[in-house]
């Protein structure tokens, strides 16, 4: 009763923080002006929703609008942030918004639930994701070899960070009913529950993997953020951050979507021949939370998972296959086309 008591109390306060950080990142992507040319008039509307805005993994979305590329291609894009990835899909699925930023792995979870999703461009070929082991675990939790009996810290349950977290478990011998996934979103909520012991270790990605670092609440045992990482882990390069999209709204909005991708495309090309200093200073002042270098580092250490031109990495959709298949009932027993999970349509046309 204690620990169930404890935990609920920590729930609740991360909850509350939680809350207040989505606000914040909700309130940014509100209120920041396109700063870019594209003439007058608000342009053609469209609502993304991201699994957190402020999450250095999805930063391309919120760096297009503040680049201006969205107006220059003459969109209205308003950005909304859930703290998760499947909370995206969920608001992309139930008709709230056009498009998701969030893991290519969920187009694969959706086409064998009877609903085509593709992504339309792919902003990764790396996770981002990180696994860290609490300061007080790190003796003894040293591989995914010892999950078994853990308690191990997700976005969210069915979200990207659990299913990798199950891929790790099961690649190295633990079965994924060994182990105890805990929700615990990301950020405040994430470290907090790393601090007080409510999981031992768990995947995040950045601003938190800094924080957590600085903090010394944690160290790092695999670290995903570059595609050398995704191969170690996983073996082979992961698409992870997309922009994706029902496949028949794809299908009936062709310009729209070409424009969407024009900016993806040129910002991801921004982003390859600016700093890490450079692009951090382009983003709210918010996102920093008072540290500015940390905040740096974060995105410095996270520019590898971002690919330069959008393209889908060769061999990629068959790894986040493979990883699926692994412990997921749904995909393990179905057939996968996995050639309608993404376009690389839009891509080459970008200009």
């Amino acid at each position: 009763m204690r620990k169930t008591a404890r935990y609920s109390s920590l729930a609740a306060a991360g909850l509350l923080a939680l809350s207040s950080l989505t606000a914040c990142a909700n309130d940014a992507a509100s209120s920041t002006a396109d700063t870019g040319s594209g003439g007058g008039g608000k342009g053609e509307s469209v609502k993304i929703m991201v699994g957190g805005l402020d999450k250095v993994i999805y930063l391309p979305a919120m760096l297009t609008q503040r680049l201006g590329y969205f107006r220059a291609e003459g969109l209205d894009v308003q950005l909304l942030s859930e703290p998760a990835g499947v909370q995206a899909e969920t608001a992309l699925v139930s008709g709230q918004v056009q498009g998701a930023v969030g893991f290519y792995d969920h187009t694969l979870d959706l086409q064998v639930k009877g609903k085509p999703v593709e992504s339309v461009v792919q902003l990764s070929h790396a996770p981002g994701e990180v696994e860290v082991v609490s300061a007080e675990a790190a003796g003894d939790l040293t591989s995914p070899k010892d999950f078994k009996g853990r308690k191990l810290g997700v976005t969210s349950l069915g979200s990207s960070t659990d299913f990798l977290t199950k891929y790790l478990a099961v690649k190295n011998g633990v079965d994924v009913s060994e182990f105890t996934p805990v929700s615990v979103g990301a950020g405040p909520t994430f470290i907090a529950a790393l601090q007080n012991g409510a999981i031992d270790g768990g995947m995040t990605t950045d601003p938190t993997v800094a924080t957590i670092l600085d903090k010394k609440a944690g160290k790092i045992l695999l670290d995903m953020r570059t595609p050398e990482g995704s191969q170690e882990a996983l073996g082979g390069p992961y698409p992870s951050s997309s922009l994706y999209m029902k496949t028949d709204w794809v299908n009936g909005h062709k310009d729209t979507v070409q424009k969407l991708v024009n900016a993806f495309v040129k910002t991801l090309t921004w982003m390859s021949t600016h700093s890490a200093d450079e692009i951090a200073a382009k983003m709210p002042a918010d996102y920093s939370q008072g540290d500015k270098a940390l905040y740096t580092q974060a995105v410095k250490s996270t520019l590898p998972m971002f690919t330069k031109d959008g393209v889908m990495p060769e061999g990629g959709p068959e790894t986040v296959e493979k990883v699926l298949k692994s412990f997921n009932p749904n995909i393990k027993n179905a057939k996968v086309d996995l050639s309608k999970t993404y376009t690389t349509e839009f891509v080459k046309a970008a200009k």
